[in-house]
């Protein structure tokens, strides 16, 4: 038995056996050292005439879960990856690749320079690289064709897809799934092989030209017609006739460009954002593990709640105010199921477990047993505060207590409570089994451990939360509020609602503000404004026409008619709106004047951006990053832009500083002004 490492990278050798073992925690990240021990630990092997199979794994449970993106920034140091790839195939000896964990990005892309690669039950792999922007630049795209052919390989590459070791095996990217000691399976698979099987030695498999074509114009479309889609499209198309090391030299360099490209850099913006988001320094207390959760409400929301919950493996006690509301909640919650178990995103077996752990009551104090509360009913602040006043007398001292409230006044709430210090906002949003982001709000007297509680529930359910402090509408819907309400004053000012989508739209949104409203419900905003109406200046600019709506019965989809018309459940321009416009602008002795596309776009993400800095200057959002991850994530804003803030700072500082002069002389007393461009010189430096 012999060893040799340099800290990331360690060579055991056991007489005729190589094991090199990538050691880089927490995920064996791709960086600079473990290319550089890869390399040593490979010429060292090669200098070892007795060695006759090398197992290639990793240790903390993973085998590589990609490179180190904090490296793609700047020129990348020697030795880079297709050095270290080549260095494996040249080798004399096979070297089968044992999969563990992850194995994605350019950690996928090593295993593909393997002879072999043996997969654990529970493996990923994939090539994630689209998703941020980039092409894989290790071959991937030149070596995972000759594995599973083109169509699949484009479909995989471009919608930089995941997949599972038994999905894998079947497209022939693993070669077995080791059910017991995996290095021992590698082991026994490298001595099977008896020589080298470089997979860049293989035949791309044969495809009709009509077949190939409609393959990347999906793979394409699946990766949302972005740069790097196109880009990795045809690189993988390449591997049919181009001679392997000039594709490769081709992949590599299209790599180098795409990866300091705005967007690319922008996409890392994001993926970093998001895992800081969420994480809050200087707690005092660890959070405690919940098992049980009560959900009170079992509407649309409280529905989706309880089966994000259920799908996380908790068990929850479903609460509603009498029994047919109770079966209809239960019936929305096994829709959402039967609907997953359709699709073979959770199994039948899998689903009556789920199932099994659905307890459905119209008895509050069955909430009572539970961990945590999370209330998710009308919102209504006096309903709200006599619900959380029973809460805190029925349940247990150590019981949390949570609210789904997307406005209202958190703190008010929890003094409800009587217990303040156990109570948190949970704002999912709808659907709440489908949308990431959740707004994990601090109250100003909620503990340490209670607010640790509430983000480890959040990571569990796979959500991406940020930290919100208490302020109507906390961060999300505070500045959405913002952005819409410009968007309705531009239609007051001259625009068409139709105008204003397309224009947002066209920038990338996923929906225009007045689609959205109609797929909410404008009688959701109309509740918020009657509430406020007390205490809004009269001196204020405000805008009527979506009262006018509500009170004609046009809310949106729900009724066939909002903003829009819709038949058949396609929206399109209603000419009674168009007149509504013009006769609300006549009574009121308003002009009209028509607006540029540019200044839809220009005027809605100014007000936007400008909410923000006020909203951070207040420490109701926590840092810059987490609005871009909140709108990223929540309201349908380009990922491919970095976020609001993130795209207002490097691309859009012109036409935000110029639409923000344009807001403040359209809404004029009341208006308050944020250090926008200080707030961007930050984000830029």
């Amino acid at each position: 038995m012999g060893a040799f490492g340099n800290g990331t990278v360690d060579l055991q050798v056991d007489g005729d056996l190589a094991t090199v073992v990538i050691d880089n925690p927490p995920v064996n990240a791709g960086s600079h050292d473990v290319r550089r021990g890869l390399l040593d630990a490979f010429a060292e092997i090669s200098e070892r005439p007795g060695i006759r199979a090398v197992v290639l794994a990793g240790a903390n449970g993973s085998f590589v879960a990609g490179s180190d993106l904090k490296e793609f920034g700047a020129p990348l140091g020697e030795p880079q990856l297709p050095s270290v790839l080549a260095t494996i195939e040249a080798l004399t000896v096979p070297v089968v690749a044992a999969l563990d964990g992850a194995a994605l990005g350019g950690g996928f892309e090593l295993s593909l320079a393997c002879d072999g690669r043996v997969a654990a039950p529970g493996t990923v792999v994939g090539l994630p690289e689209v998703g941020l922007g980039i092409v894989p630049g290790a071959g991937g795209t030149q070596r995972l064709p000759r594995l599973a052919g083109l169509p699949d390989s484009l479909h995989l590459i471009c919608g930089a897809r995941r997949i599972k070791a038994k999905e894998a095996l079947t497209l022939g990217l693993v070669d077995a799934i080791a059910e017991g000691d995996l290095r021992a399976a590698a082991a026994d698979h490298a001595r099977r092989l008896g020589g080298k099987r470089r997979v860049r030695d293989l035949t791309v498999p044969a495809v009709e030209p009509a077949v190939l074509e409609e393959a990347r114009r999906a793979a394409v479309k699946t990766g949302r017609g972005r740069p790097a889609a196109v880009e990795a499209a045809r690189l993988a198309c390449l591997s049919l006739d181009m001679p392997v090391d000039e594709a490769l030299a081709e992949e590599r360099r299209v790599f180098q460009a795409i990866r300091v490209s705005p967007e690319a850099v922008a996409l890392r913006h994001v993926f970093f954002a998001e895992r800081e988001a969420g994480r809050v320094g200087g707690l005092s207390a660890p959070a405690t593990d919940v098992e049980r959760i009560a959900v009170i409400g079992a509407g649309t929301m409280g529905a989706g709640i309880a089966y994000a919950l259920l799908k996380a493996g908790l068990s929850v006690t479903l609460v509603e105010q009498n029994a047919d509301a109770l079966e209809a909640g239960r019936g929305r919650v096994e829709g959402f199921l039967s609907g997953d178990v359709a699709k073979g995103r959770v199994t039948p077996e899998a689903g009556e477990r789920l199932r099994a752990r659905l307890s459905p009551s119209t008895d509050l104090a069955a909430a009572a047993a539970s961990d945590l509360v999370l209330e998710a009913i009308f919102e209504d602040m006096d309903v709200k505060s006599q619900l959380l006043a029973e809460l805190g007398r029925l349940a247990p001292p150590q019981t949390i207590l949570a609210s789904n409230t997307s406005y209202l006044d958190l703190d008010a709430l929890a003094l409800a409570s009587g217990r303040p210090e156990q109570v948190i906002g949970l704002h999912f949003f709808s659907p709440a089994h489908v949308m990431k982001l959740l707004e994990v709000v601090r109250g100003r007297r909620t503990s340490d451990a209670t607010l640790a509680t509430g983000l480890k529930l959040g990571r569990r359910l796979g959500k991406t939360a940020i930290v919100a402090g208490v302020g109507e509408g906390f961060v999300g819907n505070r500045l959405y509020a913002a952005y819409r309400g410009q968007a309705e004053v531009l239609v007051e000012d001259g625009a068409l609602p139709w105008q204003v989508d397309q224009a947002l739209e066209a920038f990338g949104m996923a929906m225009g503000p007045f689609a959205v409203s109609d797929l909410s419900g404008l009688d959701i905003a109309w509740a918020r404004r009657k509430r406020l109406a007390a205490t809004r200046d009269p001196a204020e600019r405000y805008v009527r026409l979506p009262d006018l709506l509500c009170e004609a019965g046009r809310l949106g989809q729900k009724t066939g008619a909002g903003w829009y018309a819709y038949e058949g459940g396609k929206r399109r321009p209603d000419p009674a709106v168009e007149a509504l416009i013009a006769e609300d602008a006549a009574a009121a002795g308003r002009s009209r004047r028509a607006l540029s596309d540019e200044a839809c776009r220009d005027r809605t993400l100014a007000a936007l951006v400008n909410e923000a800095a006020l909203a951070l200057d207040e420490g109701i959002a926590q840092r810059p990053g987490d609005v871009d991850v909140a709108f990223v994530n929540g309201y349908g804003f380009p990922r491919w832009r970095g976020g609001p803030l993130w795209w207002a700072a490097h691309e859009g500082r012109a036409a935000v500083l110029a639409g923000l002069d344009q807001v403040q002389a359209a809404l004029g007393k009341g208006f308050r002004r944020g250090d926008v461009e200080a707030l961007l010189d930050r984000i830029a430096g």
